[in-house]
């Protein structure tokens, strides 16, 4: 099966389940096609019998029946070429703050996982897909690892500030990346709390929902009929947004894990170049999508202290 579950014991990673050793676990996976790690957000904990993310979201076949993530990227159709998927634990419930902590210690367990897989097979390609707060496990990953390591990080509405991105993509192995920034104004509200409760690392902040400029990122933003037109010329058709609020439409959407699963196993073809091709020139601006009358994007955060 080319589903291995590993956990953060704080800065560690280790196996879910069983006693084999990491390193034998994962030499034992052979088969060509890259390794993609999928990363949860907040509010999961694996163990836990109603939160863990190996039972739902990150399960080759959830409890509640649906198709999880791995299945939908491609993974469990037997192919030699398929790769392997790998779905990343981390205690993400309790207070925000904490669980923020929490994902960087994550991040530092990622970036251990990440230096096993390419010391095992140097040209296996690595990437990682990561909804909301698991973002920032990957960003903190970059900090510690080579140039090269991993490949493309796929940031589903990420809860992240820009700054915070910018640095870890400013790293020796963030330099190598390529980050794709899959934004929403559904998840407004989720930015705009994540604002409230974490404080920013500078004055005047935003989260990465409004966009982030980097030379080896592009922003998509899924709700809008611009992007949506480019990415069905382009052979991607995505399902047109029906909330106005919502901060699971970056993976529930109808045909965005596809996509994700082209940029993934084809990013020759899916450059980052072409996806900006048509592209509006600035993301829509918060609160556009509930207040579409007013011009600017209300409410602000207030001035926040750095942590």
């Amino acid at each position: 099966m080319p589903l291995i579950r590993i956990n953060a014991h704080d800065d560690v990673p280790r196996l879910h389940r069983g006693h084999a050793t990491l390193d034998r676990e994962l030499a034992l996976r052979g088969g060509s096609g890259p390794a993609v790690v999928m990363i949860h957000g907040y509010s999961y904990r694996p163990g836990d019998l109603r939160h863990c993310p190996h039972r739902s979201l990150l399960s080759m076949t959830p409890d509640d029946g649906d198709a999880g993530w791995p299945r939908q990227l491609g993974f469990g159709g037997g192919h030699d070429n398929e790769g392997l998927a790998i779905a990343f634990g981390w205690d993400a419930r309790g207070k925000p703050r904490v669980a923020r902590l929490r994902a960087l210690s994550a991040g530092r367990a990622l970036a251990h996982l990440v230096t096993a897989l390419k010391r095992l097979d140097p040209g296996r390609p690595v990437h990682v897909v990561a909804h909301s707060m698991g973002v920032e496990v990957a960003l903190e990953a970059l900090h510690h690892l080579a140039p090269g390591a991993i490949g493309r990080i796929l940031s589903l509405t990420g809860a992240a500030y820009v700054s915070r991105s910018r640095a870890a993509l400013d790293t020796p192995a963030g330099r190598t990346a390529e980050f794709v920034n899959v934004t929403s104004r559904e998840n407004d509200l989720f930015d705009f709390l994540f604002e409230r409760l974490i404080p920013a690392p500078r004055r005047g902040d935003r989260a990465i929902g409004h966009g982030l400029v980097a030379a080896n990122a592009v922003t998509l933003q899924i709700d809008c009929s611009e992007t949506l037109g480019h990415l069905d010329r382009l052979g991607a058709p995505v399902g047109t947004p029906d909330r106005l609020i919502c901060h699971w439409s970056a993976y529930a959407r109808p045909g965005l894990l596809q996509l994700y699963n082209a940029l993934l196993r084809r990013p020759e073809r899916w450059t980052l170049d072409l996806l900006r091709a048509g592209l509006p020139p600035e993301p829509a601006s918060r609160w556009s999508r509930l207040l579409p009358a007013f011009p600017v994007a209300l409410p602000l955060p207030g001035p926040q202290k750095a942590a």
